[in-house]
């Protein structure tokens, strides 16, 4: 391990990583692999691992993990180098002068904060800043997977209370990751330890099953060869491999299917030279054999998010034995492999050197946008949109909690919206979308149309939905704490979340009792002494007067039940001592007494109109009946504010309005004209908030 060797030659150690890089790399130059290794060896001697191997093996393998899945020489440099500004006494000026600005951009990436200076918030913000610097370079988590990959086969002399606490951190974080990035070789060995680590007793089963199938001759090897004479006859070259499924997979495939059939332990793989082969395949193998087409997908036309493309498809042979079936390029095997990783130097420059050499002249600035910022063509937009929302999470377990649950969304989904295209997580919903496209102005959104037809803005989006977003004027909505529980997102629920923060009404008061916003500079009315009369906010800046027998107190108008005169109303004392006005009929009135809340005396009086009022509609659905509602909605006067239809039930449906009236007294006659509606029944003020 001492590495001695001739100036300019590969020390002994380097050898099987310098010939597994070359595989992949035929020109590449490793001078700086061989500075980086003595750097490492002599900055890690004499410190050992607990395994009591010397510290520098963990380097060695961690590069070549790397160099096995084709990573480039500025990539190994730093996989070398990686816990040498950790644990040694090199500093990151050091590595940046030997080894130029990529290589300590890596190195600092992947180095630990430590515990002395953020105690038990170091490894959420370790995490955080290795996300920020993948954000500019995928690289430095491709060293950080590899690294954890070894830490996790080494992880048996740790105590078994560490093994599962790294295990559960390696569960619910890297290995999404790795699936996020493609990196599909380490993803699937990841899961196979942390499989062991945290479900021995399952993992021993899943083994000897294995085992058990293994003992006797594969029926995939028949069911390959019947397919390798097929493509033949078609004279469609292509390599037929059988590719076993590993533990978790099986284990997982097991309690999907119940007891495993011959040929589910393995799947056959197919390669060919270019795109157009894989179809050719895919129609030879169809027509040969008999296809279970509900087992088809097609992640060549529409790539998963995670970079991956495959034909998905299985079949029945003449003897009833079912196959699956993996077609893809060689390329595209690579890719699906390695991920980003095989992407090589996502940074190009104007002067190509040797395939990612990844070295610049010793003290060169570090990258940035300062000089020609460096586009990564590799950034996912699931990253792009993690970076954004872990900006407005400072607190170290609000960010390592939502981190994990946004990883925990496997799937993703494309919305075509004003603007553009939107990326998001399988289970997004409208809110989810409009804070993605219009961040804090989504504060305003009262409705959303999806494929043409009105919606809740809860509603979940299905890949290739075509939104619209209908915002209203900045100032005359907000979000309700309802929105909480249609928002997936964690960059949509901060957002929600720190608006309700702001807001003087506390968490215990119910979503119903969610008010409009106020305007506490408003001047107090004249009037009985003892009595305010305030102007409370109804709706797009119009206010109706309202008498409270508490002096100086800003008055609200709930929102789940819209008073308007002359309804009966009741009111409460919230946090920041504002009065929420509610109808006495509202269910939020009868919760907060049960509470304990002591009710406030208030009472309508004479003011300026303006009054936001909800209304529901029961009807037969029948066609254009939306659009004879909000006709007869504006012929008298009303303006909508936002609006929801559910989904038909028995062909009845139910249609919910919110509507700014000038004057209160028009409300009858305006429930008369929807009731003239044909095809509805029924109108009745609404005692919950719209979302």
């Amino acid at each position: 391990m001492s590495g001695s060797a001739p100036r300019g030659r590969l020390p002994d150690a380097l050898e099987h990583v310098a010939q597994t890089h070359r595989s992949h790399h035929p020109g590449a130059e490793l001078d700086a692999l061989r500075r980086a290794y003595l750097l490492a060896e002599s900055s890690h001697r004499g410190q050992m691992r607990k395994s009591g191997e010397p510290y520098i093996t963990h380097p060695l393998a961690v590069t070549l993990i790397l160099a096995q899945l084709g990573a480039g020489t500025t990539t190994l440099t730093a996989s070398l180098l990686h816990d040498t500004v950790e644990d040694t006494d090199v500093t990151l000026d050091q590595v940046r002068a030997e080894f130029g600005s990529e290589v300590a951009y890596l190195v600092d990436g992947v180095t630990k904060l430590e515990k002395v200076d953020y105690g038990a918030a170091a490894e959420p913000e370790t995490f955080r800043k290795m996300l920020v610097a993948t954000g500019d370079d995928v690289r430095v988590m491709a060293v950080k997977l590899a690294d954890r990959l070894h830490n996790m086969r080494t992880l048996a002399v740790m105590r078994p209370e560490k093994q599962a606490r790294i295990a559960r951190v390696t569960r619910d974080v890297l290995i999404p990751l790795a699936e996020r990035l493609g990196v599909q070789a380490l993803k699937t060995e990841l899961e196979d330890l942390v499989f062991q680590i945290l479900h021995p007793g399952e993992y021993v089963r899943t083994q000897e099953v294995i085992r058990a199938h293994g003992a006797g001759p594969d029926p995939l090897a028949a069911v390959a060869e019947s397919v390798r004479a097929v493509l033949r006859e078609a004279q469609v070259s292509a390599e037929v491999r059988i590719r076993p499924r590993h533990a978790l997979s099986v284990h997982r495939a097991g309690k999907k299917r119940g007891p495993l059939g011959p040929c589910d332990f393995g799947r056959l793989l197919i390669l060919v030279a270019d795109e157009a082969d894989c179809y050719a395949v895919l129609g030879e193998l169809h027509t040969c054999f008999t296809p279970v087409i509900s087992e088809f997908k097609d992640f060549i036309a529409v790539p998963k998010f995670n970079l991956y493309q495959s034909l998905h498809t299985a079949f029945a042979d003449a003897e009833g034995r079912v196959a699956e079936v993996l077609i893809r390029t060689h390329r595209m095997h690579r890719v699906a492999e390695a991920g980003v990783i095989a992407l090589g130097d996502p940074h190009p420059r104007s002067v190509p050197p040797g395939p990612e050499s990844g070295t610049q002249p010793a003290g060169a600035a570090a990258p940035g946008p300062g000089d020609g910022e460096r586009a990564d063509p590799t950034r996912p937009g699931w990253l792009s949109r993690l970076l954004e929302w872990q900006s407005n999470a400072p607190d170290p377990d609000t960010f390592w909690a939502h981190l994990r649950q946004d990883l925990a969304q496997d799937r993703e989904i494309t919305v075509f919206c004003s603007g553009g295209t939107l990326h998001l997580p399988a289970g997004a919903t409208c809110l989810d979308a409009a804070y993605a496209r219009h961040g804090e102005r989504a504060h305003h959104c009262v409705g959303a149309r999806v494929d043409g037809r009105l919606t809740t803005l809860g509603t979940v989006l299905r890949d290739g939905d075509a939104l619209q977003l209908l915002l209203a004027p900045e100032g005359t909505s907000g979000p309700s704490s309802d929105w909480l529980d249609h928002v997936r997102t964690p960059a949509a629920r901060i957002a929600v979340r720190r608006w309700l923060d702001a807001q003087p009404e506390p968490s215990s008061v119910p979503a119903e009792a969610s008010p409009a916003a106020t305007d506490d500079g408003a001047d107090d009315a004249a009037g009985a002494p003892g009595t305010a009369v305030r102007p409370a906010p109804a709706s797009g800046g119009a206010r109706a007067a309202v008498a409270v027998d508490l002096p100086d107190r800003p008055v609200r108008l709930a929102r789940c039940c819209t008073p308007v005169p002359p309804d009966r109303v009741t009111g409460f004392t919230v946090r920041g001592g504002a009065v929420t006005v509610h109808r006495d009929t509202c269910s939020a009135v009868g919760r907060m007494t049960a509470a304990g809340r002591d009710p406030v005396d208030v009472r309508w009086q004479s003011g300026s109109g303006g009054y936001r009022v909800t209304l529901q509609a029961e009807a037969f659905g029948r066609p254009r009946l939306l659009a004879d509602l909000t006709e007869a909605i504006a012929v008298q006067g009303a303006a909508v504010v936002s609006a929801s239809v559910e989904p038909p039930r028995e062909q009845r449906v139910r249609h919910r309005y919110t509507l700014r009236l000038a004057d209160a007294s028009t409300l009858p006659a305006l429930m008369r004209a929807m009731r003239g509606v044909p095809g509805v029944y029924d109108v009745a003020r609404a005692t919950r908030p719209m979302l």
